[in-house]
């Protein structure tokens, strides 16, 4: 029998998080406002993740939970170096995105915030992804065939490019598909008083 976790509100359009928490038995429903996802230039990349999960939850927490149910935001950022790269533009910005990332570790960070009755949980997860030399045909490919203009880093780990592209996974699989699933279920397991 599985831990009984409370209902929450995920304040998020992605499929692979929705996806993530079904897999994880959560119970919840779906609420999207669109927010400004820019942040202070002089913070540390480390931060921003965070800080634009929580600007989501607030956002939502303040029009669409009269019930004051945990609230769940998440946000996935891509760091080569020291440099956030977004989602893609159009087909040659993704193209130039996979290049910059071909042969190369690069860190997956997620943020995530939970508002809830008592107050708010908020920490990040990050994962260390190597990919093997791509070269520009497969990089065409992927581009072509699977449009990853919605996904930070202009891939997501579960398709073609991630099955053949990489090399070596550091840390938590599910973050790098955009949530640390695992530590949600952990940090809402605590609410719930389990």
């Amino acid at each position: 029998m599985s831990i009984q976790l409370p209902r929450i509100i995920l304040a998020s359009q992605s499929p692979r998080r929705r996806q993530l928490l079904e897999w994880a038995e959560v119970d919840f429903s779906v609420h999207v406002i669109p927010t400004d996802e820019s942040f202070p230039p002089e913070m540390p990349v480390e931060e921003v993740p965070i800080f634009i999960a929580r600007e989501k939850a607030r956002q939502v927490n303040l029009k669409h939970n009269p019930a004051a149910l945990p609230l769940l935001a998440a946000d996935t950022i891509v760091v080569l170096g020291d440099r956030i790269i977004g989602k893609p533009l159009d087909a040659a910005d993704a193209e130039a995105i996979l290049t910059d990332l071909s042969g190369k570790t690069h860190r997956v960070i997620t943020g995530v915030v939970i508002l809830h009755a008592a107050g708010e949980i908020a920490f990040s997860d990050t994962t260390e992804v190597t990919f093997h030399s791509i070269s520009a045909e497969q990089i065409k490919h992927y581009v072509s065939r699977y449009q990853p203009f919605d996904k930070a880093g202009a891939y997501a780990i579960q398709e073609w490019i991630g099955v053949v592209g990489i090399q070596s996974v550091k840390g938590d699989f599910y973050n790098v598909m955009g949530l640390p699933v695992s530590r949600v279920v952990q940090a809402l397991a605590k609410l719930s008083g389990h």
